[in-house]
């Protein structure tokens, strides 16, 4: 039996903490925790939750006077806020909302309102921290408001009206956006929005007061009168209401039409997906990792035909977007993710582990990156041997495509900074990869220079 692997990044949880075994994903429950889970188990709480997928799978493992285990369902890949979209925020969002209403019709709350408890299980949100949830007492108030307006509101206000994207900023702080920061960004026409005001212009306010006063706002807040549960439906309420009302004020980016305005024809783009399917056909992939994904198009075949697990990785928002509210269409298994390859998540939080890299966490099957080296060698200035190291780490078996500098979009990159790169070509692109994995095909794009390759890592 192997031994537990704790999860670093439970440790904020007194009650109980992850671990993994045997690659499962199990919660050890304390004393601290007992009676809360207790609450949860009566009234048959956790199979409702279950059943009206807000929970992942959860069963009792083992249970004693001290301690309770609890199995988890195991999901293929954890992301974090910071590489949402919009779109799936505002997903996200809703969804704690509605799991917050359902909870008080049961007598049960959230304790908090973490975006990180949110995760996605084939383009639905579903929440996997079930000790996050507690017996509500009538008359408290919503404790976790502050940091849902944290972790949800004013990131989607920052895109919704200033059009600003949210995940660098909340990935600089992994607290969300703070109230006071938004609050100066709004003006007055924005906080002529009842929700606005209330929900950041005196929610900032308050704040400050508390911060130049905390005697008196702690005995404002010892007297203040009951708040009624159907108050609380009512804000929770209210504020779903004007999210779900949220539209992204979006900036045109250079790749939004991408799909449509590339420098191939169709039968070179016929080619590469022939190249694709061929490659998930004689390939025993689980999970796909589609790098430089745009709108998806490329693993189409492997998330709708094959229902294979694919994670789509881009640094275009725009596209990401798009990509997202197609797979929730066609119901398919593909699920995009915001990073920069350049400058991916990284490990961050406390010990600069609480929250894990994007490397830490890819553990891909195989993957496909097309037209992807000569954005990070030509246009990002990193080395070529550096890239396919980097390429050839992530899955076992993968595709990647040389464009030469002759293709019209290499000659683009190269326009301003001059050709200052004498070690891109293909000759030593193909011995570099060489190094580092065994090239099982190449296969040629029709009618120009480019190239994929199919490699397999040594054994």
């Amino acid at each position: 039996m192997s031994k537990k692997n704790y999860e670093f990044g439970s440790f904020r949880d007194p009650a109980g903490r992850i671990f993994y075994k045997e690659n499962n994903v199990y919660r050890e429950i304390n004393k601290n925790g007992i009676k809360r889970f207790e609450f949860i188990k009566k009234d048959n709480l956790i199979n409702d939750l279950i059943d009206n997928e807000y929970l992942v799978n959860t069963e009792v493992s083992e249970i004693n006077e001290n301690k309770i285990i609890l199995k988890h369902e195991k999901l293929n890949f954890i992301s974090y806020p910071y590489e949402w979209t919009f779109t799936q925020l505002k997903d996200a969002a809703l969804f704690h909302l509605d799991l917050q209403i359902f909870l008080l019709n049961k007598n049960a709350k959230l304790i908090d309102a973490s975006a990180y408890n949110i995760q996605f299980k084939n383009n639905k949100p579903i929440f996997i921290d079930i000790l996050s949830i507690d017996k509500y007492s009538d008359g408290e108030y919503w404790y976790a408001h502050k940091q849902f307006c944290e972790n949800f509101l004013n990131p989607l206000v920052l895109c919704a009206k200033k059009g600003i994207n949210f995940n660098n900023w909340f990935r600089g702080n992994l607290e969300g956006i703070h109230t006071k920061e938004i609050s100066k960004l709004l003006s007055i026409f924005d906080l002529l929005s009842p929700t606005l005001f209330f929900h950041i212009f005196l929610l900032n306010r308050f704040e400050e007061q508390s911060s130049a006063n905390p005697k008196t706002t702690n005995r404002k807040l010892n007297t203040t009168r009951k708040f009624s549960k159907k108050s609380y439906l009512n804000l929770l309420n209210q504020l779903r209401n004007y999210i779900k009302g949220l539209e992204n004020k979006k900036i045109p980016s250079n790749w939004d039409n991408y799909s449509e305005k590339n420098t191939y024809t169709f039968k070179e783009e016929e080619r590469k997906l022939e190249i694709v399917k061929k490659f998930v056909d004689e390939n025993r992939i689980g999970f796909l990792a589609d790098l430089g994904c745009n709108e998806g198009k490329y693993s189409e075949y492997a998330s709708k035909q094959k229902k294979i697990k694919v994670i789509g990785i881009d640094f275009d928002l725009n596209v990401l977007d798009r990509a997202y509210k197609k797979s929730k269409k066609d119901n398919s298994n593909f699920f995009p993710i915001y990073a920069d390859f350049s400058n991916p998540s990284n490990n961050l939080g406390w010990m600069e582990i609480e929250r894990k890299s994007l490397i830490q966490r890819s553990k891909f099957d195989g993957i496909i990156a097309l037209a992807l080296i000569h954005h990070l060698t030509l246009a990002k200035n990193i080395p070529l041997e550096d890239v396919i190291r980097w390429l050839t780490s992530l899955a076992p078996s993968g595709l990647i495509e040389f464009v030469p500098k002759e293709d019209p979009t290499s000659r683009i990159m190269l326009k301003l900074k001059g050709d200052i790169f004498p070690n891109y070509t293909e000759k030593n692109f193909q011995d570099t990869l060489s190094k580092f994995a065994n090239i099982k095909n190449i296969s040629s794009v029709t009618n120009t220079e480019r190239k994929i390759y199919e490699f397999s890592i040594k054994s």
